[in-house]
Order: structure tokens, then sequence, then C-alpha cells
């Protein structure tokens, strides 16, 4: 197995995991170990030893952020060896999550013991990482020399700044930002299929920050974008908390893209043909996920961030954050909005138009509405045209009388 990381759990780690555990029963457990290829398959192994006949051993793990433990059964040894192996095909563990596990052992007389719970963390341990860490930022990166690692690590920094303007929160703990050179290796490392056009990825719990950054020429164009871009979403869960998943797309990926040191240059051209060609997306269908498919995707992510870019100049960062308040208390798009600026977001959708595309208001209301008054019509003139006929009908009847 290549470079698999052989965890064992001796005596004297912070863990405590080397120490035998005990029960009234005399049970001992030790050499407690996990190896891994990290996508492929993880050993849990251990020696257990106890005073009374084990009638059944199990396994039970489980993943930071995972609702399920996996219970598998274990077969003791002559030795009291017990192994098992879990393939990762078979279920996914969590990328980068710390997996507690723990050993439940069912002894004659009925008497259950369980282990104390170990962990160990299931990181990326194919490359050969290179490290540069402080109370902020652990950057890793495996391609490109000390100089690239530095200004990736700097640019870090000045990235947090950024994300500082927009969301006031300190970290509670160092984040974990790991640079891979293609996009292929970060779809590859995180299991992921379909979205071959994304280039980064932020997991807001585990505070961990995935970007493709190759270095060369345009490396630090895509270090000031990519890596301010991924802070943005851990900070943003960090500012609040579990309701990070009541946000609406449009204001996550808004904020981070207010926050990249590089905008991208492609934005303002996606934003004027489509302006031109009436195929801005509403906002209120952005509240959810984004399209799919790469134009989509583009222009979802170019209308947010430049719609997010109008209300903080016209809001103030103070409107931003009293947008994340009310739609961390749950409100819907349009009612978030209206109770933290004033307005609903199809207004407040409206006048981003007329002020940064220079639409004709009326002309882009119309279009919204006109589905509507539409509807209303067909609502209003098929039982008007039923009652024509029963009118008709009645007179024929009566003439033929």
């Amino acid at each position: 197995m290549r470079r698999a990381l052989c965890l064992l759990l001796l005596c004297g780690l912070a863990l405590g995991l080397s120490t035998p555990a005990r029960a009234q029963t005399a049970v001992v457990i030790e050499n407690v170990s996990v190896t891994y290829l990290y996508g492929q398959e993880i050993t849990f192994s251990a020696r257990i030893a106890a005073s009374v006949p084990v009638q059944a051993a199990y396994l039970i793990f489980q993943a930071e952020g995972d609702p399920i433990a996996r219970v598998a059964p274990l077969t003791l040894a002559n030795d009291g060896t017990v192994a098992h192996t879990h393939r990762i095909a078979e279920g996914l563990l969590r990328p980068f999550a710390m997996v507690a596990f723990w050993f439940r052992l069912e002894l004659s007389g009925g008497e259950v013991y369980t282990s104390p719970t170990y962990n160990f963390k299931y990181d990326d341990n194919r490359p050969p990482w290179q490290i540069l860490e402080d109370d902020q930022i652990r950057l890793h990166w495996y391609t490109g020399d000390t100089p690239f690692g530095q200004a990736a690590f700097d640019t870090a920094h000045r990235g947090l700044q950024s994300v500082a303007d927009l969301i006031p929160v300190s970290l509670n703990r160092p984040i974990d930002i790991y640079i891979y050179p293609t996009a292929a290796d970060v779809q590859q490392t995180l299991g992921l299929g379909g979205e071959s056009w994304v280039a980064g990825h932020a997991d807001p719990h585990l505070g961990v920050v995935l970007v493709s950054i190759a270095p060369g020429e345009v490396q630090s164009i895509e270090m000031e974008r990519q890596i301010p871009h991924e802070l943005a979403h851990i900070l943003l869960y960090q500012y609040t908390g579990s309701a990070y998943a009541n946000l609406p797309t449009w204001l996550i990926e808004g904020l981070a893209t207010q926050a990249e040191l590089y905008p991208n240059a492609d934005y303002n051209y996606i934003l004027s043909v489509a302006s031109q060609n009436g195929t801005l997306i509403p906002l209120a269908n952005l509240c959810g996920p984004f399209p799919a498919d790469v134009s989509g995707a583009m222009l979802a992510y170019a209308q947010s961030g430049s719609f997010v870019g109008y209300l903080r100049q016209t809001y103030g960062a103070s409107g931003l954050r009293a947008l994340l308040d009310a739609y961390a208390d749950g409100l819907d798009c349009e009612r978030g909005a209206l109770r933290a600026l004033g307005l609903p977001l199809s207004q407040l959708d409206l006048r981003w138009r007329q002020a940064v595309l220079g639409e004709d208001v009326a002309s882009v209301a119309w279009q919204n509405l006109a589905p509507y008054f539409i509807l209303l019509a067909l609502m209003l003139v098929i039982p008007l045209w039923r009652v024509g006929i029963r009118r008709e009908k009645g007179q024929d009847v009566r003439l033929k009388r």
C-alpha cells in the first residue's frame, strides 16, 4: 500500500489510545492501529484479551458529520488479534474528516463492554505534502517550490482580511488549505463527478479548503481568486453556524465572489450578453442550487457576485450582515430581504438590473410579470367563454320553441 498511513496508537499519546481498556471483567485492548490507502480501503486492527470468553465482538466507526455509524463484526484469532478492512467503495468516508471508532464486546454471562473511543483523521495521504502553518492557516501543497507555497500562504492571509471586511468573525481553529495542481485532482480526491469545471471546494463544517493551482505564470491570479473565495465559505459557516444551510446560494456565492482579490474579468462580459439577450436568471431562482451546466453556473456566479456587490455599495457591510442574520433565522428569500433591507428580493433584483446593467425597470418588470398576467387572463377568459357558449345554447333552445 503506497504511502499508507499507519497510525500506531502507542503509549503516551494525548488521546490515550494505547492505555489498556478495562471493565469490571478484566478486558485489555492494545496494539490498536489504523492503516489506509486513501480512497481505497481502511484497515482497523487490535489485540483483545478478556478474563472471560468473548461471545461476540464488533468494530463501530463513524466519520465526523456523518449521521451513520457503521458496525462490523469481528472474529478473534487464537492470540486475540482482530482486524477489519473497510473498502471505501462500499461506504464512502467524508474526506479530511476525523473518524471515531470503538470496540463493543459481548461477554459470557451477559456483560457488555464498550471500549474508549479512538480517533484518526482521514487525510489524503497519497502526495508528499509540504506544510506552512500558523494559528490561522495550515497550508498543504506538493507541486511547486517553497516560494510557491509562501505565496499561497501570504495570499490566504490577505484573503482572510478580505473576508473580514465583509463578515466580522474570528477563527476558532486553523483552516486547512490543500493545493492540488489540477481541477481533476480535486474532483478525484473528493470522489465527485459530473461537475468537472469546479476548480475548488470548501467543507465549512470541517474547516477544509481544496483548490487547484499549478505553478506558473498565472499562479498569482488563481491564488487570489480561488483561495479567498473558498475561505469565505469557511468564515460564513463560523458566522452562522448550523444556520449556514438556510442561506440562499446567491448570498453565499456572492459574498465569496466579492472576497476574491482578483475578480473574474469574464463575469462582466457574461452579464452584459445575458442582459442584452434577456437571459438573466431571476434572483429568486438562485436561492437554491445553481445550474449544473457550465454556462448556467457561470452566469449564476456572475449575477450573484454583481448583485451582492450592489447590495454592499448600497447598504454597506451592515446591510449584508442584516441579510445573513435574517436568512439565518429561517426567513425565505423574499421575506429575508424585506426584513433586512426593507424591500423584497424581487424589487432588489429590479433595482440592481437598472443601477448596474442599465436595464429599463418597467420592461424587466413586465417580462417577469407577463407569465402571471397571461395566466390570469386565461383564468378569466375561459370561464367567460364558457358562459358565452351557455348563453348561445340557451338562445338556440328558446328559438326552437
